[in-house]
Formats: C-alpha cells, structure tokens, sequence
C-alpha cells in the first residue's frame, strides 16, 4: 500500500514535494518543485482510489484517469492551467499542472463579507468573461470536455489579472460510447450541483451541467450567501431567494441570467456558455416567462422525481380518506 507523498520526497526523480496545498475527497494537491526544470513550481494532483472497490471498477477508473489525463495534456489555453505530465506510483494516479498563484475567488468573497461588503458586480462580471472563455474551450474540444467543479474555490485570480479555472478532478470527456465512472470521482460540491448530476453514472450531464455549477458560482461571488441546493430547491423551489433580494445593487439584467443559468431543468437553462454569456452582459435577452417546474425526462432523476409524486399521491389518497371518514361520521 503506498502512502501520501511527504514534504523532501522527489516523486519520478523531478517533482520533490514542497507542502500539500490542497485536500479533497480524491486524495492531495502538493506544491513541487520541478528538478528537471529550474525554478518551475508545479502542482500535483493527486489520485487516490477505494481500496473497498471490486477490481475491476478500480482498472477501469485507472484506465479512465489515463485516457482524460491524455485529453488534457492536449489543452492549451491562457485561463486553464497547462497539464505537463501524468504518472502513476503504486495504487496512486498524479496530475502534474502548472502551479497559479494568487487568490482563489473564496478567499476574496470571504475577505469582502468580513468587512460587510459585497464584490462589485463589475469586478465579478469581468472574472466572469474569462471563465467563459474557458468553458467555451473546454466545451468546443471533440469530444466536448464537462469541467463539472466549477465553484469560487476552484477559481484562481492571478497577480496578472488573469482568472485561472483549476482542479480537473471531476473532469468528464463526453465520448457518447463511454461511461463516467461516479464511484470514483464524485459528483461535485453540491451547493453548484445541478440535479442530473446525482445520476448512478452521469449519462445525462452535459455542458449545461457547467452552467448550472457557473450560475451558481456567479450567484454565491455576488451575494456572500451559498445558493440553496438543487436536491432542496426540488421539493421547495422557494428556497432559493432571488439576489437581489440579499444584494439590491445587482442588476436586473444580471439577476435574470443567473437565475435562468441556474434553472432546475436543463433544457431551460441556455444551451450554450457563450448565451449564458450574452444574457449576463445584456447582448441577448434572456425568456422572460417563468421557469417551469422540474419535469422527469431522464433516468438519472427518476429517483428524486418518484419519490415526490409518490409522497404527493400518498397524502391526496390520505385527505380523501379522511374526508370520507369524516362524512360517516356525520
């Protein structure tokens, strides 16, 4: 059984280990020295596995883990991250990337809330654009590549001004003959969770699932409050209050692009980031009708839907009962 790189520690004889910076539910994210590269600082993504997992499940997420790690060391753009190597060492997978200094968007919402601000929704709207550039990257690759972890954490300002969108843990290559293994990397951070995203093996997210995670992100950035949960907003869609209603200085405009982003329904949230984009900025109209309820088109909710209409059907059959009974009585 291997164990978590130490501090000192050179992994392949070129990355030694500085300091975990980062921990998730996948394993460690460690800042490294590049041996091989003088004065490069990287960050190693670290991958580790079950060990409660039937063998096979765990060959066939290592085998996926090579396949995507291979997509994204193809990537190349100025607000991703450069993925430079993969490896494994025993029953650990790493992801070697560029290490970005600087804030994540967390840290500075949270310094704003301290001091009883909000964010400008300029600043936030310009952050905003270069994550759309982003996506629409990762989104125009062939296959179409689902970040699916967008959230304020995962999301770098750098000294220079440019917003960087880290962390591909959750990263799906939509392949129409593969299937994501879920058991392995997770299902997000569920305040920026869409619903299809709970689904056994993920079938059913595709780049609208990234704008409801971006919504969301956007929603949580502008008003220093975390988004109610899509699973919450199911039974109870007043859960989510409008931004406005915590920030008054967000515009209209902006309010309705968020709100419809983060629709409970894919099909009525925009079907690409560049009109997501558009609504945010004013360049396009979002609908102005209301957005419908949760509607059952996949397997991937048919949980959450049968079990609300399940409970509806119990207590209209229990009122009945009671009304009947009642008038017996009488």
């Amino acid at each position: 059984m291997s164990l978590p790189a130490q501090p000192g520690e050179a992994l392949r004889d070129r990355y030694r280990i500085r300091e975990r910076i980062g921990k998730g539910g996948m394993g460690n994210i460690y800042l490294a020295d590049d041996l091989r590269l003088e004065g490069r600082l990287c960050a190693l993504k670290e991958v580790e596995y079950d060990r409660a997992l039937p063998e096979h499940i765990l060959e066939e997420a290592r085998d996926q883990f090579l396949r995507e790690a291979t997509v994204l060391a193809r990537l190349d753009h100025h607000n991703l991250p450069k993925v430079s190597d993969f490896f494994s060492i025993d029953q650990r997978d790493y992801l070697v990337m560029d290490y970005v200094p600087g804030s994540d968007m967390r840290t500075l919402m949270l310094e704003a809330r301290k001091q009883k601000k909000f964010l400008s929704e300029e600043n936030v709207l310009s952050w905003a654009n270069q994550i759309a550039d982003a996506l629409i990257y990762l989104h125009s690759q062939n296959p179409p590549i689902v970040h699916r972890d967008i959230k304020p954490s995962n999301l770098k300002w750098t000294p220079g001004g440019l917003v960087k969108l880290v962390d591909f843990g959750l990263v799906k290559i939509l392949a129409p003959e593969e299937v994501t293994i879920t058991v392995i990397q997770g299902q997000g951070t569920a305040l920026y969770t869409p619903l299809e995203q709970y689904g056994g093996d993920s079938a059913h997210t595709d780049i609208r699932s990234d704008i409801y995670a971006f919504g969301a992100t956007l929603y949580h950035l502008l008003t220093n409050e975390p988004p109610a949960e899509a699973r919450v907003r199911f039974l109870d869609p007043s859960k989510l209050v409008p931004p406005r209603q915590i920030n008054p200085e967000i515009s209209v405009r902006t309010e309705r692009a968020i709100l419809r982003g983060m629709a409970l329904h894919p099909d009525e949230r925009p079907k690409s980031v560049d009109e997501f984009r558009a609504y945010l900025f004013g360049t396009r109209e979002p609908p102005t009708g209301p957005l419908g309820p949760m509607r059952q088109t996949s397997p991937a909710l048919d949980f959450q839907v049968l079990s609300a209409d399940s409970i509806l059907a119990w207590a209209a059959l229990g009122l009945l009962a009671l009304s009947l009974l009642t008038t017996l009585l009488h």
